[in-house]
């Protein structure tokens, strides 16, 4: 759909296998990955997530298989990693049991393997002794504790009791403590996919401002946002808020019928997903209705002004090292020293890639440390309940000197006739 090459099928051989590694690592002896971005990262499969059960099942050592729908296995043949031979693909009818072919995976994939060392277990051979005057000893079978397993986050209730059920005595946790390691850190591949993502939401933001928006309703300005996302290469648009006067100090305000009137602010916060990776930007606009008069007051412009001094500031000070609470806390200095620290009433980004939200999150108490390919949003707002608010959002990727802010439209308020 962008014109990108296909991410190479070796990133998928080496996103299984350090997987693997790190599974290992933390004494697992599977994860089992259902449906969603983590089955996407791993073998580029994507599927819809249903009451029939997708599950990729990687033992910590040994191959992977994709237990699947059998009406959906001819799909799943053309994920890249399956093209590869990357996984084995294990069909299941509408009358078999799904977890319990999952159970079976785990099982034959673990078995007398001890999962804290990936050591096989002993095997404890009965002595010989002579007959009949001795009898021999009874020596007991070493006994394997049921496998830890790690689960993707995102896998349906229904899925995980069923694999409890089929898995009984085995810990479970989730794969999130493995696969965060892989996903956080973005490859060039991956930047050059958000950049697009980036640009492309810059200039829907563009037309939006240009175009007529006095006298619309909030929720036909989310429609024309997501046909334009659509129309610049995006093949989902996610989200659409488009916040007018009093609702623009609600920070997730779902677009309503209300009527967009002149001498009043709008934020509008527009994303989606452009070959499989996700945009998400937040501009603030100022409607005049072409009457000067009804510009902005001097207290939202004093109020903006500080704002765009914390997004600005946050930016710079991304460099590998710096803690991830640390980016929140320069935006949220400036903005309580400004005379709003009441107002700013959320984390100041979260990590960007397959999903809109992913790890890291950029909130106090987070004290883990950026590094190099980190990629995630840095948004400051102030909102004033009941009147009015404002927010500045772009992508920011962690360099290796520095911040790389993939969003370039202007930061400045939007001051437009509307």
């Amino acid at each position: 759909m962008s014109g990108h090459a296909a991410i190479p099928v070796e990133r998928f051989a080496a996103r299984l296998e350090r997987a693997r590694a790190v599974a290992r690592g933390q004494g697992l002896g599977a994860l089992l990955i259902g449906v969603g971005a983590d089955l996407r990262y791993l073998t580029g499969h994507i599927v819809l997530p249903l009451e029939r059960l997708t599950m990729l099942v990687i033992p910590a050592d040994g191959p992977a298989t994709l237990v699947t729908p059998r009406l959906e296995a001819v799909a799943a043949r053309q994920a890249p990693a399956a093209l590869a031979g990357l996984f084995d693909i294990l069909p299941w009818d509408e009358t078999d049991d799904a977890a319990a072919m999952v159970a079976a995976l785990v099982r034959a994939g673990t078995a007398g393997t001890d999962t804290r060392t990936g050591a096989r277990a002993p095997t404890v051979a009965a002595p010989t002794v002579a007959a009949p005057t001795v009898a021999a000893p009874t020596v007991a079978a070493p006994t394997v504790a049921a496998p830890t397993v790690a689960v993707s986050e995102r896998a349906w209730a229904m899925h995980v009791l069923a694999l409890q059920r089929a898995l009984p005595g085995a810990p479970m946790g989730l794969a999130t403590a493995v696969l965060r390691e892989l996903r956080m850190a973005k490859d060039p591949a991956e930047v050059d996919r958000l950049l697009v993502a980036a640009l492309a939401a810059d200039r829907v933001v563009d037309q939006i401002a240009a175009g007529r928006l006095v006298g619309r309703t909030e929720a036909d300005v989310s429609r024309e946002v997501r046909d334009r996302l659509v129309a610049e290469g995006h093949e989902l648009a996610e989200f659409a808020i488009v916040g007018s006067g009093p609702n623009s100090a609600s920070p997730h305000h779902e677009a309503s019928e209300r009527v967009i009137a002149a001498g009043e602010p709008i934020v509008l916060d527009i994303g989606g997903a452009y070959d499989g990776y996700c945009s998400d930007t937040t501009r603030t606009l100022w409607v005049t209705g072409g009457d000067p008069a009804k510009g902005p007051t001097a207290e939202f412009l004093a109020l903006y002004a500080v704002l765009q001094r914390a997004q600005a500031e946050a930016t710079a000070a991304v460099r590998p090292g710096i803690a991830c609470e640390t980016i929140d806390a320069v935006a949220r200095d400036i903005i309580t020293a400004g005379g709003h620290g009441p107002h700013f009433i959320h984390r100041v980004g979260h990590g960007i890639g397959l999903e809109t939200h992913e790890e890291p999150y950029l909130v106090a108490g987070n004290g883990e440390l950026l590094r190099p390919g980190y990629a995630f949003s840095v948004e400051p707002g102030i909102y004033l309940e009941g009147r009015y608010g404002a927010r500045i959002e772009d992508i920011v990727v962690c360099g290796e000197d520095g911040p790389i802010v993939l969003n370039r439209s202007s930061r400045d308020l939007r001051v437009v006739p509307g």
